[in-house]
């Protein structure tokens, strides 16, 4: 008995293993017409073929893009000719846009913030009753782009002096640099001979913070530079928001005379994203350029004349240099003290709970 339901089972078993071959081959047709699907220009081994599909991807992607732009644009006339309001905009997600509720965000109408603001360290600066002046030193072992680092601080930063460190110690600067009516101290320290950080300390009585400095690019690095004048240059804030920001931010304010000249045309900016402190340094320049426009009543061709309308000024950008990013590490009360200095903030690593949690 047992021998005959083994031969009527059989065909039954070999009737599930065609079902199960034909699955698996079902599920690996549809992984390869996925490969195909995902195919993508980097695959590709020659380099003139990869190129050439790179290329033709991104002009469709930017079809595609101008035509969603002109079908937005005529929406929004249709519109306005309804007198309707025009469709809402969908604003992309980012980092910035999302990151995490801070209580220390300072509002506009905060009167304690304005009450800081005149009893703080640097309100005598900012009220233009004592004109800054920076003393900028080094550690003791600087590197080969070290001084060339300083000589270009030196041209951005006005009323700036350099003095060699040698072997005095950084209280002994401190004290010197307080007798001589400076009002900060900057420290530029190198390791393997690049620099990599910055001490600002303002006095006489403080605060002191300590920066991170790194892609730091010279003048003569960057391509096309100008040559900055000896001008006052505006200041450029951006998105110092929370208490400790507007504190930071203020700090660099110091650093410059409120009395910019406009005539340098010298722009200098301090850009925050993310707790990174972005530094660039611009001279705008305006350029009278000729508007051309073609003659409707001629025929497009190369026989179609211009005539010319009248001169257009056009504004541009040139960097200066030198260009790095700051990232705040500490700020500490008073002048520099490694010993019994207390802080008001230092970054930790286990502060680093979330991509969206920014402290500047």
């Amino acid at each position: 008995m047992g021998a005959k339901r083994k031969k009527e089972d059989a065909p039954e078993m070999a009737e599930d293993a065609d079902i199960d071959d034909g699955g698996c081959r079902d599920r690996r047709n549809r992984q390869k017409v996925e490969k195909k699907e995902e195919f993508r220009p980097s695959m590709i081994k020659n380099k003139e073929k990869r190129s050439a599909a790179h290329a033709k991807l991104k002009h469709q992607k930017k079809l595609e893009k101008r035509k969603t732009k002109k079908a937005r644009e005529a929406a929004d006339k249709q519109a306005l000719e309804l007198g309707e309001e025009p469709p809402q905009r969908s604003v992309p997600r980012t980092i910035e846009n999302t990151r995490e509720a801070d209580e220390t965000v300072c509002k506009p109408d905060d009167a304690e913030l304005f009450v800081a603001n005149d009893a703080d360290e640097f309100s005598s600066i900012l009220r233009r009753e004592r004109a800054p002046k920076i003393l900028i030193t080094t550690c003791r072992f600087h590197s080969t782009r070290g001084p060339a680092f300083i000589s270009e601080l030196l041209t951005v930063i006005p009323n700036a002096h350099y003095y060699k460190r040698g072997t005095y110690d950084l209280k002994k600067i401190v004290e010197y640099a307080t007798k001589e009516d400076f009002t900060t101290l900057i420290v530029v320290h190198t390791s393997r001979r690049e620099p990599d950080a910055l001490l600002v300390t303002s006095l006489p009585s403080g605060p002191t913070a300590h920066f991170k400095l790194s892609k730091l690019v010279l003048r003569k690095e960057i391509k096309n530079h100008g040559n900055p004048t000896g001008h006052v240059p505006e200041l450029v804030l951006n998105n110092f928001t929370t208490r400790l920001g507007h504190r930071v931010g203020r700090m660099i304010q110091s650093l410059f005379p409120q009395n910019p000249d406009f005539r340098g045309r010298r722009v200098v900016t301090f850009h925050n994203q993310r707790d990174y402190i972005f530094f660039r340094h611009h001279r705008y320049i305006f350029e009278t350029k000729e508007s051309k426009q073609q003659d409707p009543k001629s025929k497009k061709g190369k026989d179609a004349e211009d005539k010319s309308t009248g001169q257009q000024v056009i504004a541009r950008l040139q960097e200066c240099g030198p260009r790095f990013v700051l990232k705040l590490k500490s700020l500490q009360h008073g002048t520099f003290d490694t010993r019994g200095g207390e802080y008001e903030w230092v970054h930790k690593p286990e502060m680093d709970t979330s991509r969206r949690r920014f402290f500047l």
